[in-house]
């Protein structure tokens, strides 16, 4: 036995090991992360070369670099200022990979503590990246092949009572290709198309190491499942396995408690030597494990994630001999494919999916600890309720806890992505998947096991991995194959497209089933605010577009994030800019419209096919301009606020289609006697009182719930009535008859595919959609498109499901011809193409009285008159220019606030005050140094990108770690987006 001599900081993959003094085998963990007291180094094992006894007789640190446990190898090399700062400008793509891509051994030493009894001593090891040989004193303890591996040795009889030991590890790179040969491993180290390829694959000791103490019996991976016939009643289920690490069986009672709730439980055990024995406790032999009103697990928005702990002891002669806590919800998934359409259920309610991907927590490793907490409650802030942690590329216990404690479920991805090849080893890679889902399966968080990415899992591995998560998960959890297929919508696409897009049948997606769906992967270059952008692009390199910012993904190399057409975004809709700070500040904008369409249109077909969406990405793992929503330094962009505003709880949301408002709750309650209400003003801030509406509605649980349509009837204006037509066929009746005005006249072709018909509107217009009604002869797929001249015809809008009847196809960019034709590509029955009516909408607007931007303001307040939801739109006559809002004038702002220091927190109350001389357009919030001028990041602010009428204020709480200040003191400054141009 040995006596520890340091106290420490207790840690245990994820569980809290509870040390109990003066007890023998009561077990201990001593982390062994790097700090001042823990020193690690690194050099290739082509410097030490053969001959390791310097690394174990006489160790000299001379010539070493100070590594980071957990870590990789190129971090420590940044770490210690030997390679330039990979984050700024192209230092990342000139490093040399051949340096680091090569095996580099890790040397620590440690002594033996003397604080605890132990009657044995263990060395563990959460994971290494991607192949780890370990080596105590000299001798070989094993070999680590996978980073979700884990190795623990029982080093009892080898480490050394005084002195310090030597612990080595040899760590090897994964191999060349990466994706799917390498795996399982951070499948994007190797380059992606949004990040850059990290020099040594990242590499290194990328978990947790720490020595434990036990006695002759150990707890494994202990299993608590939970089933509910109804909400109200809970059954648990125990499961875990017991060690005997001696050569004499042993027999020990397993002890639990559960908390809340005080529920105990115990079981006699026997165990064979050197053996393991399997415990399972259930409700037939144990009346405790059925829980009676049990505080439920809901994700975000549908309930509060309530948590349980559960302590079990494996006791042995009245001495505990192995602790272990676990932590766990009370939930029970389900699962349909109605519709073709993938729905999840939690606790009997369906959840209407609104999430973001998670491409890595960050691209080099470095997210460790407590910033996943903040990480993660910034997508809670969003009004999220999941995550898909992409290709499995996060493996650190902090990411799965703190969306268990933010009710945020979990997508959970394997190691695979689209091509069709196996990895280098597929029995290996089945190993690590089985120790994943053992490691992970106690998370109530964690909804769908996912295979691979935008493909199908070669065999044999589609079968071994569904067998996994039935075998080892209990079939609780959905195993879904592929990505963006079965019962899925695709995925993509990945560029800024116009709000329309995403109300428009249907937004397209690559792989999978037409329609909204559930789609796993949406979203749009996003730019940075000019302060981040300058951390990590040279003065010399900001203006304008340049190669610099392609290194950071603006251009060719992320094609899919389409630069181009975000910078025709924000000349066409808001003015070319002329510097950087223009350009960032316009950015926004597009951000905000964009991404918050994304959720609304989504929201607004919820159930009626549509089922979830999740943008791509919503974190940002490394300084980039694309595919992010808060940003590497935690700024908060327009994307963040818009998607907040989008995915409220319960939200009141304008179609721009169909100018529709409705009200989305998700939630598992309804809002009876709920006002809506819309407000139409001027740039001037005035309100256009004769489109001011009123309904009162009863916004009902899971619902999108229909309240009334804006007057903005210029846009549908019929500009084909009565205009000449001309066919390429007529069967019955004449071309004339669909633009007459009677439904009850109409054109038929001839039988067969491949007819049309035009309307000469006799000028040029701006169209924005048409309305057919097709006879029972109706086109199964058919075209929109116009011409100029009636001779070269470009498409406006395709449609790949017509129906009889009427049908609304809105062109998702505005399109400016003279003759508009409706192509029948497919015929929906034997006979020809029938149609009783055409109408073609578009025109010079006739919205009278409303400047050339105006702004939507909608309100939902309930029955007390409290606001629920507020909702703000920018509209233009010309439905793409707002170049307008560069008029307004500046106006003066004024910001009160009081503040508080909570539990180390910065806690702040701010009242933005907008004077009577005009509109604070887009205010943004921020916090900073007062001393220095710097931003106060990260901080978690109640409001941004909000518009103030004269005379209007909002209140904006703001929170931050008081420490990022310390005495240099903070002010919170607002500023809207005119004032910057004045």
């Amino acid at each position: 036995m040995y006596i520890y001599q340091f106290f420490y900081k207790v840690v245990c993959l994820g569980f809290l090991c509870v040390g109990v003094s003066g007890i023998a085998g009561g077990q201990t963990n001593i982390d062994l992360k790097s700090s001042p007291r823990q020193v690690w180094r690194v050099k290739s094992q082509r410097e030490v070369g053969t001959d390791l006894r310097g690394l174990f007789e006489d160790f000299k640190p001379d010539g070493w670099v100070t590594a980071v446990v957990p870590g990789t190898v190129y971090t420590a090399y940044v770490a210690a200022g030997l390679e330039k700062d990979p984050n700024y400008a192209d230092n990342i793509w000139k490093a040399d990979k051949a340096k680091f891509d090569q095996p580099y051994w890790y040397v620590t030493q440690f002594s033996v503590p003397a604080a605890m009894k132990g009657e044995i001593l263990w060395l563990n090891f959460e994971g290494i990246n991607r192949e780890g040989e370990i080596y105590l004193n000299g001798q070989k303890l094993g070999a680590l092949d996978g980073f979700m591996q884990r190795g623990k040795y029982d080093i009892t009889r080898i480490v050394r009572a005084s002195g310090a030991n030597t612990l080595a590890v040899l760590v090897s790179p994964p191999r060349h290709p990466m994706a799917n040969a390498a795996s399982p491993t951070y499948v994007s180290s190797g380059g992606w198309d949004w990040m850059p390829y990290v020099p040594g694959l990242n590499a290194g000791i990328t978990d947790d190491v720490y020595l434990s103490t036990s006695g002759a019996l150990t707890i494994r991976d202990p299993w608590i499942r939970t089933q509910l016939p109804t909400n109200a009643t809970a059954f648990l289920t125990v499961a875990l396995d017991v060690k005997n690490n001696t050569d004499a069986s042993r027999t020990a009672v397993v002890k639990g408690v559960i908390q809340p709730g005080n529920i105990t439980f115990e079981e006699k055990v026997n165990v064979g030597a050197n053996s393991t024995a399997q415990v399972k406790l259930d409700k037939r032999h144990f009346s405790q494990l059925v829980v009676h009103n049990p505080k439920l697990w809901w994700p975000n928005g549908y309930g509060d994630p309530n948590l349980y702990t559960c302590v079990f002891n494996v006791v042995e002669n009245n001495t505990i001999s192995d602790t272990k806590q676990v932590t766990f919800g009370i939930k029970q998934y389900s699962y349909d494919t109605l519709g073709q359409v993938l729905h999840i259920s939690i606790n009997g309610t369906r959840v209407f999916v609104k999430g973001g991907n998670w491409s890595m927590s960050e691209y080099m490793l470095r997210c460790r600890g407590e910033e996943y907490d903040t990480k993660v409650r910034l997508h809670r802030e969003m009004n999220f309720n999941m995550i898909r942690n992409w290709i499995g590329s996060t493996t650190d216990e902090e990411f799965y806890e703190a969306c268990d404690k933010y009710g945020i479920m979990v997508w959970d991805d394997f190691w695979l992505n689209s091509n069709p090849s196996l990895p280098r080893d597929v029995s290996n890679f089945n190993a690590n998947a089985i120790e994943k889902i053992v490691r992970l399966r106690n998370h109530p968080s964690i909804a769908v096991w996912c295979a691979d990415n935008e493909g199908w899992p070669e065999a044999p591995l589609n079968k071994w991995l569904e067998e996994d998560v039935r075998a080892f998960d209990g079939g609780d959890r959905y195993y879904q194959a592929n990505s963006h297929a079965d019962n899925l919508s695709g995925s993509g696409p990945w560029g800024n497209r116009d709000p329309r897009y995403y109300f428009t049948e249907y937004p397209t997606g690559l792989g999978g089933n037409d329609g909204w769906g559930f789609r796993t992967e949406l979203g749009s270059a996003v730019f940075t605010n000019v302060e981040s952008f300058k951390k990590f692009i040279p003065k010399e390199h900001w203006w304008p577009r340049n190669e610099m910012w392609e290194r950071h993904f603006f251009g060719n190399w992320a094609f899919n994030a389409d630069a181009d057409g975000y910078d025709r975004s924000i000349e066409t809709r808001y003015g070319k800019p002329s510097n950087i700070e223009e350009y960032c500040r316009k950015a926004q904008l597009v951000n905000i419209e964009t991404n918050k369409a994304m959720y609304e249109g989504w929201q607004d077909h919820i159930w009626n096919d549509a089922a979830g969406i999740m943008t791509w990405t919503s974190n940002a793992g490394l300084p980039t301009f694309i595919w992010q929503t808060y940003d590497y330094y935690y700024d908060l962009t327009g994307a963040y606020w818009g998607i907040k505003s989008a995915c409220e709880p319960v939200h009141i949301q304008w179609n721009p289609v169909s100018d529709a408002v409705k009200v989305v709750n998700t939630t598992r309650k309804d809002l009876e006697g709920a006002t809506a209400e819309a407000m139409i003003y001027n740039l001037d801030g005035k309100v256009v009182d004769k489109y001011t509406l009123s309904r009162t509605v009863d916004a009902l649980s899971n619902a999108a719930v229909h309240c009334f349509a804006l007057p903005f009837g210029g846009e549908r204006g019929d500009l084909a009535k009565g205009k000449p037509v001309v066919a390429s066929s007529t069967e019955t009746g004449r071309a004339e008859s669909i633009t007459d005005g009677d439904e009850s006249t109409r054109w038929a072709s001839a039988a067969r595919n491949n007819e049309w018909v035009y309307v000469d509107l006799g000028a040029r217009e701006a169209i924005s959609g048409v309305r057919v009604k097709w006879e029972t002869a109706y086109a199964k797929v058919y075209k929109i498109q116009v011409s100029d001249d009636a001779s070269n015809w470009r498409d406006a809008a395709t449609v790949n499901y017509g129906k009889e009847g009427v049908q609304d196809v809105a062109f998702v960019d505005d399109a400016e011809a003279r003759y508009v034709r409706v192509y029948g590509v497919e015929r929906g029955t034997g006979w020809g193409y029938s149609l009783y009516d055409l109408r073609v909408y578009g025109g010079t607007p006739k919205n009278s009285g409303l400047t050339a931007v105006h702004f939507i303001k909608l309100r939902l307040k309930d029955k007390a008159g409290k606001i629920v939801s507020e909702n703000f739109y920018w509209r233009g006559n010309k439905r793409k220019d707002f170049t307008a809002l560069n008029s307004l004038k500046p106006v003066d702002l004024k910001v009160v606030s009081s503040a508080e220091k909570v539990n180390g927190k910065q806690v702040v109350k701010a009242q933005v005050v907008n004077g009577k001389t005009g509109v604070a357009f887009a205010v943004r919030v921020q916090v900073l140094n007062a001393r220095t001028g710097e931003q106060v990041l990260p901080a978690f602010i109640s409001d941004g990108y909000f518009t103030l009428m004269p005379g209007e204020s909002r209140s904006v709480a703001v929170e931050f770690d008081a420490g990022l200040v310390g005495n240099d003191g903070f002010r919170v400054v607002a500023e809207p987006y005119n004032n910057a141009w004045n």
